[in-house]
Formats: C-alpha cells, sequence, structure tokens
C-alpha cells in the first residue's frame, strides 16, 4: 500500500477488488431489486415485464455506481458510495403508475433527476447544517433504521409467512452470523476484509442442504437481456406527477445528503459543500438516465456504509468495480439469477452485522461531542433525534394518517431523524459556538 494515497483512492489488485465489490453486490442485491418487484407487481405488469425492470435497474444502478465513484464531468461525490433506486419514491410512482401508466411515472421521474441535478449547488449549502452532533446522529440513526431489514431477512423475509422465525431459520442466520464474526476475528489481510462474502457463501450452500436454496430460476432466466432506451414507450409529462416526484427528491436529497457526510467521516474524508454538489448532481443525472432507461430514482444505498465500516477497505475503486458487476447482472439475467439464490436468513446474519456497525460508527462519532456546559444542548439533541428517527421502525402505523409529502417523509426514520437534528440543531444552538 502506498502510504501516500488516501484509503479512498486505493487502487487494490484486480482480484481484491472483483472480491470487494462482490461483496457490496452481494449485501445490496436484495434491496436493489425490491423496488422493481413491488411496483410491478402493484400496477399490475407480466412477467416479462418485470424481468426486464430488474435488468435495467441492476444495469442503470450500475452505471450510477460508477459515476458516483469516480466523478466523471463534475458528477460524483468520489467516494465509495453504491448506488441504488430509493424505496423513498415507491408509494408515488405506485399512485402515478396505476393512474397514468410507466410513461407517467418515467417522465416524473426525467422531471425530477433534472431538478435535482439543477438544485444540487443550492442544496449542498446545507452542509454547515451538518456539525458532529448532527452527524453522529444521522449515521446512528442510518444504522438503527435499517435493522429492522436485518430482522425481517433473519426471519425468513416474509413476516406474514407461517414459518416466519422458526427455529431453523434463525439458527441458519445466527450460524452466517457467527462466521463473520469468527471470520473478521481469527482471520486477516483479504480474507478478514471478505468476511461477509465468505459468511454469505458457506451459508448458501448450507441453506441449500436445508431446503432454503430455489436454483431452478438459473435455468429460466435468459443468457443475454440488453436493456434498451424508452421500451415501454415514450414519457409523458404529467404536471400533478412531476410535482409530487419533485417532493419526493427534495426528501430523497436529504437522505443522500446525510449519506455522504456519514461515509467521508467514516473513510477519513469529510465531506464538503463541493463533495455534496457533485454527488447531489451524480444522483440526479442517474435518475435522469433511469427514466430514459426504464427505471426509478437513483440515491446513495445506506446498507453498504455498514460495510465499509466492518472490512475496512474505503477504496472507491473496490465500489466502481461492483458497479461493473451490477451491470453485468444487468445484461446477463443468468448472474442476476444466481445472486438472487441467497436466502433471506443468510442475508440476515449478515445484515445484523453490518448495520450494527453502521450504529456502533454513529456512536463512535457521538462519543467525541461536548455534552457539559451551560448553553449545551446536545444531549437533548441526540436523545430527540434518535426517537423521532426510531418512531415509525418501532411501530410503523403510527403514521398511517398522513398523506402525501408527509407519509413518505415521516415514514422514513432516517429522514425525519436527521431533519429533526438539523432543526433543532440550527435552532438550539444558533446563539452560541457549541457546534460539537
Amino acid at each position: 500500500m502506498n502510504k501516500s494515497v488516501h484509503p479512498v483512492d486505493e487502487r487494490l489488485p484486480l482480484g481484491q477488488t472483483f472480491l470487494y465489490g462482490l461483496q457490496h453486490v452481494l449485501a445490496m442485491y436484495a434491496g436493489a431489486v425490491a423496488v422493481p418487484l413491488i411496483v410491478a407487481n402493484a400496477i399490475g405488469l407480466s412477467t416479462e415485464d418485470l424481468i426486464y425492470l430488474i435488468n435495467a435497474d441492476l444495469f442503470t444502478a450500475g452505471i450510477a455506481t460508477l459515476i458516483q465513484t469516480l466523478g466523471p464531468c463534475k458528477m460524483g461525490s468520489k467516494l465509495p458510495i453504491v448506488q441504488g433506486v430509493t424505496f423513498a419514491a415507491v408509494s408515488p410512482m405506485i399512485m402515478i403508475g396505476q393512474a397514468d401508466g410507466l410513461t407517467a411515472i418515467y417522465g416524473a421521474v426525467i422531471a425530477s433527476g433534472l431538478f435535482m441535478f439543477l438544485m444540487s449547488p443550492f442544496f449542498s449549502r446545507l452542509v454547515g447544517f451538518f456539525p458532529p452532533v448532527v452527524t453522529g446522529s444521522v449515521i446512528t440513526i442510518i444504522g438503527l433504521s435499517l435493522l429492522p431489514v436485518a430482522v425481517r431477512w433473519a426471519g425468513g423475509g416474509n413476516p406474514a409467512a407461517a414459518d416466519f422465525g422458526s427455529i431453523p431459520t434463525l439458527l441458519l442466520s445466527a450460524f452466517v452470523l457467527l462466521l463473520v464474526i469468527i471470520f473478521y476475528r481469527w482471520f486477516s489481510g483479504v480474507w478478514r476484509n471478505i468476511s461477509v462474502l465468505l459468511a454469505l457463501v458457506i451459508g448458501t450452500v448450507v441453506a441449500s442442504f436445508c431446503g432454503y436454496t430455489d436454483f431452478s430460476h438459473i435455468g429460466k432466466a435468459d443468457w443475454l437481456g440488453l436493456v434498451t432506451p424508452l421500451h415501454f414507450g415514450v414519457p409523458t409529462f404529467d404536471i400533478p406527477a412531476i410535482i409530487v416526484m419533485i417532493l419526493v427528491i427534495l426528501v430523497v436529497m436529504t437522505e443522500t445528503t446525510g449519506d455522504i457526510i456519514a461515509v467521508g467521516a467514516i473513510v477519513g474524508r469529510p465531506a464538503d459543500q463541493k463533495t455534496i454538489t457533485r454527488g447531489l448532481r451524480a444522483d440526479g443525472f442517474s435518475t435522469l438516465l433511469g427514466g430514459i432507461l426504464n427505471t426509478f430514482p437513483y440515491t446513495a444505498f445506506a446498507q453498504n456504509i455498514g460495510l465499509i465500516t466492518l472490512t475496512n477497505v474505503k477504496s472507491r475503486f473496490v465500489v466502481a468495480g461492483s458497479g461493473v458487476i451490477l451491470m453485468l447482472l444487468g445484461l446477463f439475467p443468468k448472474m442476476a439469477a444466481l445472486v438472487a439464490c441467497i436466502p433471506a436468513p443468510v442475508l440476515g446474519g449478515a445484515g445484523i452485522a453490518m448495520f450494527g456497525m453502521v450504529a456502533a460508527n454513529g456512536i463512535r462519532v457521538l462519543a467525541k461531542v461536548e455534552y457539559e456546559g451551560e448553553g449545551n444542548y446536545n444531549v437533548l439533541i441526540v436523545g430527540i433525534s434518535l426517537a423521532m428517527g426510531l418512531l415509525s421502525m418501532a411501530i410503523p402505523e403510527i403514521f398511517k394518517h398522513l398523506t402525501g409529502i408527509w407519509s413518505i417523509i415521516f415514514h422514513s426514520g432516517i429522514t425525519i431523524g436527521s431533519l429533526t437534528a438539523i432543526i433543532l440543531n440550527a435552532i438550539l444552538n444558533r446563539n452560541n459556538k457549541l457546534k460539537k
């Protein structure tokens, strides 16, 4: 390793880059394909259209990740950030799709992507509202908000299923978690850095002998699946749909800003206004491109922040490698079908370790914050922010009567917790110099 090169800019050997990049893909794959699955089923698309949506999603996610990590044409934060379709837009897209069809969704996605691209220099000025007390709270909230995802995986994926949380399922998840701990504690070098990948592979092999893995989809998948622009027709630009999607994009921009600042703190390259501008601009361009390539709005995937923390591999070129793998998965459906064979309990065991590490990293940042002295409100800021961030996680139905943009904001623990931290810090610390 060249000591003069920052770990973020370190170029690793090709074999390591592939393994670490594959590890990132496996960690985010389930989340990456979830949005097209939900939207396609909700608006009644055929199986063929669903498969095409998934291919387009993976292919475009790869392009978006390359833009975010490599930073071409003044776009991209040049941080190790994996891009994926945002969950924040699911409900509005279903609403638009059921009323006006896919072409109206893509028109709204293109328009909102252009809005995000143009607004990025102005939105990035919020960086001054992210001192350590806010950054630490946001990172902690990200980790805690992701843990229910890992718990659902650990239980089998579907809480409504009769066998959800069965003893064999929980034992399989615990076995994978134990593997991650063993590899991380007693291995070193490359083997330690791919502890999650090793646990996922071994866990999938064990799961196949226990009847948890279905490989039949591999044989049914096509060898080649080309992604063509405007596959579903020319986008239609419906003004109400565009307004709704722009409101969603404002929420996405808030989350992305928090994610960029969180990753910057973890890898030791604090994100300044320029970095955030480039990161948001990359999100905007990728979202615009997504509308053209038959997919949806893109954002930073918080799932992968935990992997960076756990493995301590900070190279953006590793994540760029995962972008290439995602593009290949989008072009070769059989490869994507193979990755999809990883059962939910296996993902759950690894997810508990990864997402827990994100929360732990946030706590580490908060440990450096000043809490004593007259006029110090940081305990209040942290406490209320964490509480607000966990509301929808504890009782998802608490905000069921909210509609529109309010529903989108309050159903995302990351968004409401981050906004609470930003607003409280701006109000309570406004008249003093205590910002940390």
